[in-house]
């Protein structure tokens, strides 16, 4: 039995469009402009599997093809956005959660471990694709019994290349094909949850890659013409930025702040995630938006514990005060300080004491106003600190044990990077591979 599916694609500026896909032998089916600035049709399809496309023209004139915004699945062979249909129905997966009632720790109580998907779960050399979302589920009784509660996932997004962090995503609700399926990240999430550990997803809102349909379709919609702070260091500067600022009069719409919004609804309701760290917000430079994104994530999150947690580099404690928009935020000083004081490049007893109860820094009370760590992705690993000190082998890693001890004790909620907990003493990288070396753990002293 068919159904009549609807396709809409919001371009108010862009002249015309039409739709192309497998279902039409990607032939152009028309789309009429409504007075909200939608391009819609409907296709009349049966249940299936279908690829398609927008033909749209750019205001300069030219014809391009791009893809939905909205897609959540991409053909990694074609990049083709899929659409599945059962029932008469757009779905992403049919994916059925087994443990939605199980309890989970409250924001204050986390003890969180970042990971890279690729990175994560396994230990090869020449393989550049690495892990998936499968090979994690072996690992979570070892987190588990590690005493982790909580896993924070980087980005998953589909973004160019054959090896990123993920930080310059493409698509928003479409994640990387080569982690996996949809259903196989539902599973994993679904297995969290059966041990009682919650999922925090690294979220982009500052930028996305040129490869996003927005940034094809009009740039000046949903972008800065320039980046929003010119005087940046170039270092700083990842993709175009989204303009929160921006507001369409006659639509009464601020697309940046629409589109993000039906980012996050999604990734809750989909996937069932239960908190967001929202990445690179000194860039993306507006408390407006912030306090917004953060009300809406807990309206749709409902009952259960969400946990929004914001990265502003350098830290500041505006973001967590009473009237800050975030329940949390990364506290990079506590980095800084303990590493510094691990490997002896000095010794200041009240800034040891001022970064492990964040209070004398002027954070507010509560343990789930910062997040201390040692090292994160973007920061080197305690261990290669030491090596480049010339400190090794026992003394080493006694040194990290005390590290381990202030940060496990230190006010505040603790975050592991992956591979720390064992000894891992490589540097983290953007564009290469460094898998875990679980073989460590084989070691009496790891």
């Amino acid at each position: 039995m068919s159904h009549f599916i609807e396709f809409k694609l919001l371009a108010p500026r862009n002249a015309s469009a039409c739709l192309i896909g497998s279902f039409s032998d990607w032939e152009e089916i028309p789309l009429e402009k409504d007075d909200r600035g939608y391009f819609r049709t409907k296709v009349e399809l049966e249940d299936g599997r279908y690829q398609y496309k927008f033909r749209v023209q750019s205001l300069e004139g030219e014809w391009i093809e791009v893809n939905d915004p909205y897609i959540t699945e991409i053909d990694d062979s074609t990049g083709n956005g899929i659409l599945n249909i059962k029932q008469g129905q757009r779905i992403v997966d049919d994916y059925v959660w087994q443990h939605d009632d199980r309890s989970l720790p409250a924001n204050e109580n986390l003890i969180i471990y970042e990971l890279l998907i690729p990175d994560f779960s396994k230990e090869r050399e020449s393989d550049r694709t690495g892990g998936q979302y499968q090979d994690i589920l072996a690992k979570l009784d070892y987190l588990s019994e590690l005493g982790i509660n909580a896993i924070e996932l980087m980005p998953l997004n589909e973004a160019p290349g054959e090896y990123a962090w993920g930080y310059t995503p493409s698509y928003f609700f479409a994640t990387q094909p080569r982690y996996g399926s949809s259903k196989d990240l539902k599973r994993l999430i679904d297995e969290c949850h059966s041990r009682g550990m919650r999922v925090i997803l690294d979220q982009l809102c500052n930028h996305s890659a040129e490869e996003s349909p927005l940034f094809q379709i009009d740039r000046e919609f949903w972008y800065y013409k320039d980046f929003h702070h010119p005087d940046a260091e170039p270092s700083d500067r990842w993709g175009p930025e989204f303009n929160y600022e921006y507001y369409d009069e006659a639509l009464d719409l601020r697309p940046a702040w629409a589109f993000m919004g039906d980012v996050v609804r999604f990734w809750i309701e989909e996937y069932h995630i239960d908190g967001i760290r929202f990445d690179a917000l000194k860039q993306l430079d507006n408390y407006d938006f912030l306090y917004w994104v953060t009300e809406k994530s807990k309206q749709i999150a409902g009952d259960k514990p969400f946990y929004n947690i914001g990265e502003y580099i350098p830290e500041t404690p505006d973001l967590v005060s009473p009237n800050g928009p975030m329940d949390g935020c990364w506290h990079d000083s506590f980095h800084h300080c303990m590493q510094a004081h691990l490997v002896g490049e000095r010794f200041d007893l009240e800034e040891v004491k001022n970064t492990l109860d964040a209070r004398r820094q002027n954070y507010p009370e509560g343990a789930s106003k910062v997040v201390n760590y040692l090292t994160n992705h973007d920061r080197d690993r305690l261990l290669a600190n030491l090596g480049n000190h010339q400190i090794f082998d026992d003394a080493a890693f006694r040194r990290a044990k005390l590290g381990a001890v202030l940060l496990l004790t230190a006010s505040g909620l603790p975050l592991i990077w992956m591979g720390e907990e064992f000894g891992m003493d490589t540097r983290s990288t953007p564009n290469e591979p460094q898998n875990l070396k679980w073989s460590l753990l084989e070691n009496d002293r790891n």
